[in-house]
């Protein structure tokens, strides 16, 4: 099973906000910290493809959980209109 996986600032796609981000040899450096590039700590770090989550993790790299649901769990139990709402819609019950 793949593992999320965290964003590193020599992606492609990684952006620094502020414009701070400096490559050198051992890393990305910050020019506003003077410090190196933490992805999961920084404010200003972001994805081009938006894929950024929380804590610097990669969007691209986990998995997507999807469910069935019953159309019923989905829309609801029915409103009952009266009054006014009843006139301009014409129906006594909408789902």
């Amino acid at each position: 099973m793949v593992q999320a996986k965290p964003c590193s600032p020599t992606c492609e796609f990684f952006r620094c906000a502020k414009k701070a981000a400096v490559h050198r040899q051992d890393g990305v450096w910050c020019r506003w910290t003077d410090d190196m590039c933490n992805v999961a700590n920084c404010t200003y770090a972001m994805c081009v493809k938006k894929r950024l989550l929380l804590r610097g993790i990669c969007g691209e790299t986990v998995k997507r959980k999807t469910t069935e649901k019953k159309p019923e769990e989905v829309i609801g139990p029915a409103i009952k209109l009266r009054g006014k709402a009843l006139r301009r819609i014409g129906e006594k019950e909408i789902f």
